[in-house]
């Protein structure tokens, strides 16, 4: 497996303060007075790895993951992940990110692990979709969890799966959460024991449990489209926000 990485022994780096919430968009703001860990220092992928399976042939290929203006960009092209060097447990991420140009997709993977355990690409995690228009639905990938109303929300029992061919998808509460293509969305991602809740723009759009993991790296995705990011940030926490 070709990976770049960029090693180093902290992940706090450089204080990126670029995109710092309002109290009243963040849905933890009063639980807990611990430091947030800047996992993106505004200026190189220290602290982060990629998975490209386009560059395992072609080393000086275009990397999708770059420093630009401040901001990490997903270039989209060619597919792979950016992957936390350290993995994590009992936190809460928040994400700014937006689509400048157009519509399009991405992801945040959760509890990530075993690297290309699905369709030879994908790490087995948990995804938080950030597909414009779905931002927030879970997509399982080689782990699963539960939500109410599991029918409803994923399709008939028996196609459910998480695997290649199966039912992985698990729709959000909302899709009107999203701000418009080239404003800034905020995504909030709490995870605790096993269970994972997401708010996107301050509305809560997931809340999943009985998860198969309750820890692992993280990982943003290269899947097509042009995303950037300014803020990612993470909180320990002993409880779920409300």
């Amino acid at each position: 497996m070709h990976s770049t990485a960029i090693r180093t022994s902290t992940l706090l780096g450089t204080l990126f303060l670029l995109g710092m919430a309002q109290a009243n968009e963040n849905p933890q703001a009063t639980q807990t007075d611990k430091s947030p860990q800047y996992l993106w220092n505004g200026h190189d992928l220290s602290g982060w790895h990629m998975d490209v399976p386009a560059l395992d042939n072609d080393p000086a290929g275009t990397q999708p993951f770059i420093a630009r203006n401040g901001m990490l960009v997903s270039l989209g092209t060619p597919a792979g992940h950016l992957i936390s060097d350290r993995s994590f447990k009992n936190y809460r991420l928040e994400v700014e990110y937006r689509f400048a140009a157009k519509p399009g997709n991405c992801g945040v993977l959760v509890h990530a692990s075993t690297p290309r355990a699905l369709y030879k690409m994908f790490p087995q995690s948990l995804e938080v979709q950030m597909d414009h228009g779905n931002a927030g639905d879970f997509w399982c990938i080689v782990e699963d969890i539960q939500v109410p109303n599991m029918v409803q929300r994923r399709g008939p029992k028996d196609k459910w799966g998480i695997t290649e061919g199966k039912a992985r998808r698990i729709r959000n509460l909302t899709d009107d959460s999203e701000k418009l293509v080239g404003e800034w969305n905020r995504m909030v991602i709490e995870c605790l024991g096993n269970e994972v809740k997401v708010w996107v723009n301050g509305d809560l759009v997931n809340h999943g449990f009985d998860g198969t993991a309750d820890h692992g790296q993280l990982a943003l995705q290269a899947e097509g489209s042009e995303v950037e990011f300014r803020r990612l940030a993470l909180i320990p926490i002993t409880r779920l926000s409300d």
